[in-house]
């Protein structure tokens, strides 16, 4: 029997999924049943560019609706404040110092939470992968596609 794998997310990144689902549902697979009567309306469906334009749309938005719902019910919901230990983890908030001991502060979040640019890595990121399982202190070497690249664990936190 195929085990089901859990998929971890902070409650932000469960809130924005199950707003995205909602959107889906309400707003959006209505509006592209309505094109769909509209452009049939207008006869022959063999040559209905509008036609087909939302039928293929309407494909879209619900293998979206079947992802979302598949990452929901899967979704593991954790509150990093509950966390504590000296190990980076899922929803630890870590800050690393590089080859220059410049701070580079990230929180490790799953993947559809990601966005290097505001400090959130996955944890299946190169980077998140060889964070897991560190303490303060540990040298971690990770590859990313602009080279390899060293840090030291300076800071843990569970915020």
């Amino acid at each position: 029997m195929a085990t089901v794998e859990k998929m971890p997310m902070l409650a932000e990144g469960h809130r924005k999924v199950t707003e995205d689902l909602h959107r889906l549902k309400t707003i959006e697979r209505p509006a592209v049943i309505d094109a769909i009567e509209e452009a049939r309306a207008h006869g022959d469906l063999s040559e209905n560019a509008e036609y087909h334009a939302a039928k293929e749309r309407q494909g879209q938005i619900e293998a979206q609706i079947s992802d979302l719902e598949d990452k929901l019910s899967r979704a593991q919901v954790i509150d990093p404040t509950e966390l504590s230990g000296d190990k980076i983890v899922f929803g630890a908030t870590v800050t690393l110092l590089d080859e220059n001991d410049k701070p580079i502060t990230y929180q490790i979040v799953g993947q559809e939470e990601a966005d290097a640019k505001s400090g959130r890595i996955s944890y299946n990121s190169p980077l998140g992968r060889a964070l897991i399982g560190r303490r303060v202190d540990d040298e971690v070497e990770v590859t990313v596609p602009s080279g390899d690249r060293y840090y030291v664990v300076s800071k843990i936190e569970f915020i």
